[in-house]
């Protein structure tokens, strides 16, 4: 037997910016839960969960509603000398949103887009980062990376890095 729905009663429709929020909400809950970042001073931060490969968590900067970080492993592009992956995000406490400003997997966003791509290009760029740092997030957790393993990093393991 099909059930069909008359017209006037619809399907739900979510929109890509209202994805995009969604990604936003469900990287601030994994974010949070995996490093609890607000509660960290600036600062350089390292992951070691004992799977070979640390992480790299960067707090750029505190403020009242804001955290800046850079989330990387401590392994180098040898081309550019960039951590690689890294990705650069922004988490607004008020909102209970994390997003991924700038990615780095191999390339830079203006590789990728060009300098002057029209919006939507631009929204499926930010779909695309977001989904990458949801999927990095679960992997991270998976692997046993988290508050219990994120220690300060002395001086000659916090070298600086690149900036975007």
């Amino acid at each position: 037997m099909r059930y069909v729905l008359p017209r006037e009663i619809g399907i739900p429709c979510l929109s890509r910016f209202g994805w995009l929020m969604g990604l936003y909400a469900e990287n601030y809950r994994q974010v949070m839960r995996l490093f609890r970042p607000v509660d960290l001073a600036p600062g350089c931060y390292l992951s070691r969960a004992g799977d070979g490969i640390d992480v790299r968590l960067d707090v750029l900067e505190q403020h009242r509603y804001t955290t800046g970080l850079r989330l990387s492993y401590v392994m180098t592009d040898p081309v550019t000398g960039e951590p690689d992956p890294s990705a650069y995000l922004r988490v607004y406490r008020d909102a209970r949103q994390a997003e991924a400003t700038h990615c780095y997997v191999g390339r830079r966003w203006q590789d990728v887009i060009g300098l002057y791509p029209p919006p939507s290009e631009v929204l499926d760029h930010r779909l695309r980062m977001n989904t990458f740092l949801g999927k990095w997030l679960q992997y991270l957790a998976e692997r046993g990376h988290g508050v219990a393993t994120l220690r300060p990093a002395d001086e000659l393991e916090c070298q600086p890095v690149c900036e975007h």
